[in-house]
C-alpha cells in the first residue's frame, strides 16, 4: 500500500476525466490498495477559485471527494509551521502547504507542477 497526496489540479483533472492525466497516474489512482488523500488546502483553493469565477465545478466538492473514496487530510498546526519554514522556491501558499503535508505525513505528491522538484518531497509526475 502506498500513500499519495493529490495536487489540486490532479484532483480537478480526475473529476473532469481530463486526458492530461497519464495512464500511470490513472493506474495509481485506480489501485484499491493505494490511499489517496485530498488536503483541506485543495478544497479551500477550489472554493476560492470558484468564488472568483476562475473554476467551474458545480458539485459539492466535499461530497464528491467522499464519493470518489479519497481520504481527507486536515491541516494541522505542524503543517502550517512547516509550510512557513520551507525555502522560498514558490510563493503559492496552497502548494507550500501540500509540500509540508506530504513531507510530514510520508506521502508521495501526485503533480505536474515542476516547482515541487525543488523541495525535498517525493513526487510522482502526472
Amino acid at each position: 500500500m502506498s500513500r499519495y497526496l493529490l495536487d489540486t489540479h490532479v484532483l480537478i483533472w480526475w473529476l473532469a476525466d481530463d486526458p492530461k492525466l497519464q495512464q500511470t497516474t490513472i493506474d495509481i489512482m485506480e489501485t484499491e490498495t493505494n490511499e489517496l488523500f485530498v488536503s483541506a488546502a485543495s478544497t479551500w483553493e477550489i472554493s476560492i477559485k470558484r468564488s472568483q469565477g476562475k473554476l467551474q465545478i458545480d458539485a459539492n466538492i466535499h461530497e464528491v471527494i467522499r464519493q470518489e473514496g479519497f481520504l481527507e487530510l486536515p491541516i494541522r498546526n505542524l503543517h502550517g509551521e512547516l509550510a512557513g519554514r520551507l525555502p522560498p522556491h514558490h510563493k503559492d501558499p496552497f502548494d507550500r502547504m501540500l509540500v509540508a503535508q506530504a513531507s510530514q505525513e510520508g506521502m508521495m505528491l501526485l503533480t505536474h507542477d515542476t516547482v515541487f522538484e525543488k523541495y525535498d518531497v517525493p513526487v510522482i509526475w502526472v
